[in-house]
This record gives C-alpha cells, sequence and structure tokens, in this order.
C-alpha cells in the first residue's frame, strides 16, 4: 500500500462513501441497536467516525498553520462528543459522516508539501493522517456488523494493519505467518517454544484486531489460539 497521503487520501475518499452507504441502509432508528464493539451501539459507532475525521481534520490544521490544534480539545472532549451525538437518527448519522469526511478533505488539498512531514501526536506525523483515517473508516466498518467483513479489505490493507497493530501489541507474544510473505511478522520476544500463527492476511489480520474469529488460521505446534484484545 502506498504511503504517499495525498493518493491515499482516494482510499479514504472510497472508504467512507462505502460506509455511508452501507449506513444509509439500516433501519431509521438503528442508532439504539448494538453494534459489533462490546458496549457501543450504532449510534456510539457512526458518530465516533464522524468525531474521528474532525479530531484529524485539527491535527493536519496544526501540520499546515503551526497553531496547535489538537485532534481532541480536551482529554474528555472525545467521550462527550460520541455521547452527545449518538441519539440521532441514522440520516442524520449519515450526513454528519459524509460532512466531516468533506471538512477533512479539503484540510488534506490545502496541505503545501512541506506541511505532511510536521511530526504529530497521536499520528505520529501528518503523512500518517490519512492512513490513520482509513484504517478507522475500514475497520469500523466491519463493526457496523452488516454484510461489509473483513474480507471485503483488500490485501494491501489487511497487512499494513496487521503489521501496525503487531507492532503495538503488547499482551502476546506470538510468530505470524500470514499466506505468501516470505518473513514473518513477530510480536514480543520470540523463544523456540514460542506458537507461530499462520493464514490468509486478512484473516489474521482481523483476528489480530478482534474482527474475527480466527476459523482460518492454524497454530504451530497445535495448540489454542490466544484471544487478542479488542482493538479500538
Amino acid at each position: 500500500m502506498t504511503m504517499d497521503p495525498l493518493v491515499l487520501m482516494t482510499d479514504v475518499d472510497q472508504a467512507t462513501e462505502r460506509l455511508a452507504r452501507t449506513a444509509e441502509e439500516l433501519p431509521p432508528d438503528a442508532q439504539s441497536a448494538p453494534c459489533r464493539l462490546p458496549g457501543w451501539t450504532i449510534g456510539h459507532l457512526l458518530t465516533h467516525v464522524a468525531r474521528n475525521a474532525d479530531a484529524f481534520t485539527n491535527l493536519l490544521t496544526w501540520a499546515r498553520t503551526g497553531v496547535e490544534t489538537p485532534a481532541y480539545a480536551t482529554p474528555t472532549a472525545r467521550t462527550e462528543g460520541i455521547e452527545a451525538g449518538r441519539h440521532r437518527p441514522i440520516a442524520e448519522q449519515v450526513a454528519d459522516i459524509r460532512e466531516s469526511h468533506e471538512r477533512f478533505a479539503d484540510a488534506a488539498a490545502a496541505m503545501p508539501a512541506e506541511a505532511w512531514t510536521v511530526p504529530l501526536p497521536m499520528a505520529g506525523s501528518a503523512a500518517a493522517v490519512p492512513w490513520g483515517r482509513l484504517r478507522e473508516v475500514e475497520v469500523h466498518h466491519v463493526d457496523l456488523g452488516g454484510a461489509y467483513t473483513a474480507e471485503d479489505w483488500t490485501d494491501a490493507f489487511a497487512l499494513r494493519l496487521l503489521r501496525e497493530v503487531a507492532t503495538g501489541e503488547t499482551s502476546l507474544t506470538l510468530v505470524l505467518r500470514p499466506h505468501g510473505l516470505d518473513h514473518p511478522l513477530t510480536i514480543g520476544t520470540p523463544t523456540a517454544a514460542t506458537p507461530a500463527v499462520g493464514g490468509p492476511t486478512r484473516a489474521l489480520a482481523a483476528w489480530l484486531t478482534g474482527r474475527g474469529d480466527g476459523a482460518e488460521l492454524t497454530v504451530s505446534p497445535d495448540g489454542e489460539l490466544p484471544v487478542p484484545p479488542v482493538w479500538k
């Protein structure tokens, strides 16, 4: 998958529209129904997706202007924003997702080349922001609980997600062997006794983020498949 932030923005555009169309097909009052994230309703999830776009817009504004603009204005603003918007009917949620995406896309289009190199909290650098947004949209699309699943992710997206989550995972020690990849990925500091989990890249990424049951995966030596924490 490309690292070019402007090229990635095309993927973000398409992924956001796919999610919005899926949400449009939900019943008008589905905001109170549970989604696949424990403790969250569909309203929680859709509101989070919209507010996340605004958070990333703030970070790009910071990179472009040099004026400190945190993703969320206060430590509690993320939770407060989700709570404030979660009861809205689906039509309002979908409109919010599209409008917040337009603000994000406009912020990305306004970035001069040098601004993409600016270091930022939460994202690492401005150039990583489009990937961060694509990851949020694609993973949370699966969390809606509809027909869209991790099997709909591209192999390139799944591999980049797998590598990122494996790098940040701290509760497991594993060797991951995605099909078609010459070299394994490691989590923690493996030893000779560390189990290896193999399978299709999308199945591995889904399982490691808590979006799949790992039915397609194998464990060597034979044993129980570990239960990773749900990525949020």
